[in-house]
This record gives C-alpha cells, structure tokens and sequence, in this order.
C-alpha cells in the first residue's frame, strides 16, 4: 500500500506468535479460519468522524471503515491488486449520496489475527457513483458487523457458505472461542485522553477493561422474523430513567416500535453514525432550552453555542453511561451563524420516519455516544454452530467517561481553562420556554406511512391489538432477562409467519413482493376488509426508503477544523448501508466549497 496516511500506516503491524491450527466444519471448498494470539487491531480516529481499521483481502493490506449497522464487505484496490477469484455475481449497495456496485469474489481474508480462507467480499472498481475520490476519505472500503441476516452478498450467493460474513466465518471455525466483538472509540481533541488507542477486538476484551463483563447482558430486541434482513443491534432504554437531560431530569419517551414498553425507546448501537439520531422531542428537550439556540430548518440541525455545557445520560440494564459535553455540543465542523459567530452542532439530531419506516427502533447511538462506552457485542445463537449451546445476543456497556473530569476537560478546551458554566447565559430556560424544531409537511407524510408500514406484518396475519406488554395481538411477548438487570429482547412466539409459503430456509415468504398480499397492497384503499379509511400509498421500502422528492439532489458539505488536526477539507454526509442502518459516515470531499453561512443543502440526497 503505498501513499497511505501516517495515522493509517501505524496499524500496520506484525504479531510475533504460534499459528494454532483448528479443526473446520466446512465442506471442501467453503472457508475455513487459522488463529493467532493477538494483540488488539487498532482503530484510527479521522477527525471524530470516521473509525477505520485495516484488513488484508488477497495479500493487500486496505483500511476499512468498521460499520456495526451493516452486514457486508465490500472494497477497492486504486494501487495493488488482490488475488481473487471472480463468482460471476454482482451486486449493488445503495446509498443516499451514491452507491457502490461490484462483483462478488472470494479470496483469503485476515482480521484481527484471524485468517479467512474463501471469503466472499464485493470488489469494486469504479467509486465514483460513491465519492469522487476514495483514497482522499482515509479508507477504500467498509466492513459490516452486523449479523448474517443482514448481508446482500450472503443473499446473492445464498446455499454457497462463502457468502456468510467475515464475522460468521471466524465464530463458526473457532467453537472454543466465544462469539462477541468489542471496541473502543477515542475522542480527537480530548486533553485526558492523550494515550488512550481506538482498538477492537474479537473474542477478547481490550486490556484494562475486564470489568465489562460484570456489565448487564441486554438482550437484543429482536424484529419480526418477516423482516428480518433488517436486524440491528438494537436493545432497549430503561423505563422511565432511559434518557437524562442536561437538568438532571428524565426525559418525557414516546416509542414508535410496536409493542415496546411504556416509558422505554429501542436503541440501535451503530459505529457508522457520526451524530446520533433521537426522535424529534427528545433532541428538542436536549437543545430547546439553551439560550441562544436555535434549529436549522435547511439542515435540520440544532445549533448551539459552542461554550454551552450539557450534560446527558442514557440509562440501559439499570447502568448509567454519561455522555462526555464535547460530544454532546460538537465543535469539529467550523459552523458559523448568519452573523459570521462560531456555533456548534447539537450532536443527537432530530431522526426523521425514513430511517425506520417499519418503527423497528426509535433511536441510532452513533459515534457520539458510543465514545463514551467501552462497547461488547456478542452474537449469541445469531451463529450457527450446532456443537455449543448459544443464547440470545447480548450487548454489554462500560461507562468510560467520569463527569468530573469530562467537565474540567470541556473547561479547558472550550471555555479557556476558566470555568464559567455556571454564568446567567448558560442557564437552561424555563420548561415552559423551550424551543420546538418545526416538523416539516414531509415529515408528517413520513411519519404516517411509519404509522402504518410499522403495523402491516401484524395485519397481515390478522392481528392489529396490543394485549398489556406484549407486541401487537400477542405475536411477541417480553421475557425479563435473569442476570444483572438486563432486559430481554421482544421475541417472537411461533404463530406460523411462514406457513403460507412454507417453513423451510429455502422457502421463506417476503410479504413485499408478493403480489398476492393484500395486506401490503390495499392499505391505501378504501372499503377493504383492511381498512376503512384512505391511506397514501406507501413508499417502496425496505428496497427504497427515501421516496422520490424526499429532500431531492442535495447533500449536507460539512467543513473540516484545521487547529485541532481535523481533516481540512469538506465533509458530506454519507449514509451508508441503506438496506440496513443508514449508517452516517463524514465523507471527505477534495474539491473547494463556498461556506458562506454553515451547512450548505439538506442532509440527505434522493436516492
């Protein structure tokens, strides 16, 4: 690899031990893994924006954006080129800024000390429907640590187990290893965290943070089986508690997921997203009382004052995981107001219907949380392996951010090393004076369709009725997990999803293309046995779920900060793996842009 950033040559490195060699239970010609003894893979922070690793595909050495809301791997080779062998598959990965299409090829595969044989990856050749240069972003491909279900390549090559993810391989090869992954996000311009290394691990915990595994083991809230390609890592908040705001008070929830507990909100754990996405009255609550705040319609952002401390905390499994006030408040950006004044972005947006337009999670905890906690995810029976006995996938939490010091550090970087937090101007308003972000007309479109898309698996098997805490007509029923207060998943009864089309794997029915099912089609009818009242026609999720028009031909360009060694160029939000999470990543653009006031167009363009 040649040309490589500095911060990206420095994972580069070699791992002096004894290669052990495992039984495999692949058939001839599937993958098969060998495993070192190793150190932790390191992970480079690009400017609080960007988290990436490198992997070997091939004997080539490429780094890699690290995407939990996503099941594939995909890469490009601009220099060296890898030894492979071509499927004659291909197969195209949408984005909301563009989408990258390959071939599906396999090859010999290492990560993180362990080695792949026959992995199946997209090789891609042409970017430039994705990013006008790929090299300038600091990576040239992406890696999904998501679950099997999730993955378009797995789909395409489906019978053919070298389509399986990376991840699977290695959990299915190692049965004497356990089946989780951890990692840890550094913060850029932290002055107590001047030491600390970004790592990530697989059936390790990261030295130093033993404690995690006394942590609760919540339970993934696990979607229904029909739609189940859409599986995320995804837990719930704790009732009541699950959201603290910057005055010490729970913040007031309101689900979208049905079923979910009152008092409580489904929280997908993503590493793609750069800001973490809220529903609308809980980032409202977070910002709206900041004097001097304000929302930016054209880019639907709060902005706040870059010297305004606030203090959040989320709450899961009966653990508090405070939220660092330089996360909270992001000044990496450069963002000014119409004045020519520096401002900052309030980093939990407004999250918007399309994200989850069939209300599988009401929340994303990005980058801007998830620096904030060292972060384990165990994959439990999600993997096939019929010699152990598996549980359900779990996530556990290790607060890593003390409030004591997260304040004196946001003291030190942003108020000059004197502490006036306490000052008139940064009191919060009344309750009764707070700001409320506008919902646009498209919103309120969207937000239907969520309304009813949310609900048609259950119509259409004849059940439409919550019963106390249990999912819509007693589909779903909650279980309490029995260690460390964590809660389980809302899991599935056997009410026969697939008996229409048969149970088998090879049979499993997909309610939006068959053109036979009435209870996707008729919604925006009137006078049917589904309803009586009409209804927009739906949009052509989950293939599609920004529509035509929704926030046409524009982008959000974000503008890099020199002084405290961010990227210095222009950013643009990129949504990654729109089949799944959409990921938001801070793509880093060569070209000039004229910033004459912040953000320039809307956050997302027309798919």
């Amino acid at each position: 690899m040649h040309h490589l950033p500095l911060s990206l040559l420095l994972l580069v490195f070699s791992v002096n031990a004894i290669i052990v060699p495992f039984k495999v239970r692949f058939s001839n010609g599937a993958p098969h893994t060998s495993l070192n003894r190793r150190t932790p893979t390191l992970i480079s922070n690009i400017g609080n924006a960007q988290y990436v690793s490198n992997i070997t595909l091939g004997g080539v050495t490429v780094p890699v954006l690290l995407d939990t809301g996503s099941s594939d791997l995909w890469s490009a080779f601009p220099e060296d080129q890898p030894s492979i062998t071509d499927l004659d598959e291909s197969v195209s990965l949408s984005y909301a800024v563009g989408k990258v299409t390959g071939a599906v090829a396999v090859t010999t595969l290492s990560f993180d000390g362990f080695k792949v044989d026959n992995q199946a990856f997209l090789h891609v050749t042409d970017t430039s429907s994705f990013t006008s240069d790929l090299e300038s972003q600091g990576y040239y491909g992406l890696i999904g640590l998501g679950p099997n279900s999730g993955s378009a390549i797995a789909k395409k090559i489906k019978k053919d187990p070298r389509g399986d993810t990376t991840l699977s391989h290695i959990f299915e090869a190692h049965n004497e290893t356990d089946n989780y992954i951890s990692f840890l996000l550094t913060r850029k311009g932290d002055p107590s965290e001047t030491s600390m290394q970004g790592q990530l691990t697989i059936s390790e915990i990261v030295p130093g943070f033993e404690n995690i595994t006394s942590m609760p083991q919540m339970d993934v809230d696990k979607v229904n089986r029909l739609l189940k390609a859409d599986q995320h890592w995804q837990i719930l908040t704790d009732k009541d508690t699950g959201i603290i705001g910057p005055d010490g008070q729970p913040l007031k929830v309101d689900s979208i997921v049905p079923g979910c507990p009152d008092g409580q909100l489904v929280a997908v754990i993503d590493s793609g997203f750069t800001f973490s996405q809220v529903p609308r009255d809980i980032s409202d609550q977070i910002y709206g009382r900041v004097k001097g705040a304000y929302y930016d319609t054209n880019q639907e952002f709060w902005m706040i004052p870059c010297q305004q401390s606030l203090n959040i905390t989320f709450s899961f499994g009966g653990k508090s995981y405070p939220v660092h006030p330089l996360d909270t408040v992001d000044d990496n950006f450069n963002q000014v107001d119409s004045t020519g004044q520096k401002v900052c972005i309030g980093s939990f947006q407004p999250i918007t219907s399309a994200f989850s337009m069939l209300g599988h999670y009401d929340m994303i905890l990005g980058m801007s949380f998830l620096r904030n906690a060292y972060t384990l995810l165990n994959f439990g029976n999600w993997i096939d392996s019929s010699s152990k006995t598996q549980e359900h996938p779990f996530i556990q939490l290790a607060s890593i951010t003390n409030v004591d010091q997260a304040h004196a550090d946001f003291v030190k970087v942003r108020l000059g090393g004197i502490d006036t937090s306490g000052a008139a101007q940064y009191q919060l308003l009344p309750v009764d004076q707070m700001k409320r972000s506008p919902v646009s007309d498209e919103e309120k479109k969207k937000k239907y369709q969520e309304m009813i898309l949310s609900r048609w698996p259950y119509i259409f098997v004849g059940k439409s009725k919550k019963q106390g805490n249990s999912k819509l007509g007693g589909l779903f029923k909650r279980n309490r997990s029995e260690n460390g207060g964590g809660n389980r998943a809302l899991e599935e009864t056997e009410v026969g999803f697939h008996s229409q089309k048969g149970d088998s794997e090879n049979s499993k029915y997909h309610p939006l293309s068959d053109s036979n099912n009435l209870s996707m089609q008729d919604l925006h009818r009137t006078n049917t046995d589904h309803s009586q009242r009409s209804f927009p026609p739906p949009p052509s999720y989950p293939n599609n779920p920004y529509p035509q028009g929704y926030h046409d031909g524009s982008t959000y360009s974000l503008q890099g900060n020199a002084a405290d060694g961010y990227p210095q160029s222009t950013y643009v939000m990129n949504p990654h793996a729109m089949d799944s999470v959409a990921s938001v990543h801070m793509q880093r653009q060569p070209q000039p842009h004229d910033f004459s006031g912040g953000y320039s167009g809307n956050e997302f363009a027309a798919r």
